[in-house]
C-alpha cells in the first residue's frame, strides 16, 4: 500500500550503476586484450561486444544522471486507496417463471 510518503524517501541506485558499468567496463577491456593477446580471436568478439554492451548502458547511466530528478507528486498529492481483496457482492438473480404445465385432455 502506498502511504503518500515515497516521493519523499525514494532514492535512485544510478550512481552505484554506473560504478558498477565502469568496473565492468575495465573487465571487458581487460579480457578483450588479453584475448586477442592470446590469440582467441572468438573470445575477444565476445568481451569486444559486452564492451559495446556496458558502453552503451554507461551512456544511458549518465543520461539519466544529467536529467536530474523527474517530476513526483508533492504532499499534497494524497495517497492511493488501499486494494480491497475481497470479491464483489453478486447481484441478487431475478425471480424465475416456470412454464405453465400443458394440461392434457
Amino acid at each position: 500500500m502506498r502511504t503518500g510518503s515515497e516521493p519523499v524517501t525514494a532514492r535512485s541506485a544510478l550512481r552505484l550503476r554506473f560504478w558498477l558499468s565502469a568496473w565492468g567496463l575495465i573487465w571487458a577491456v581487460a579480457g578483450t586484450v588479453a584475448f586477442v593477446l592470446a590469440g582467441r580471436p572468438g573470445w575477444a568478439a565476445a568481451c569486444a561486444v559486452l564492451w559495446l554492451l556496458v558502453t552503451v548502458d554507461m551512456a544511458m547511466i549518465v543520461r539519466h544522471i544529467r536529467q536530474g530528478p523527474h517530476y513526483q507528486p508533492g504532499r499534497d498529492v494524497p495517497p492511493y486507496e488501499p486494494v480491497d481483496e475481497r470479491p464483489a457482492p453478486r447481484p441478487p438473480r431475478p425471480p424465475t417463471q416456470r412454464p405453465s404445465k400443458p394440461s392434457h385432455p
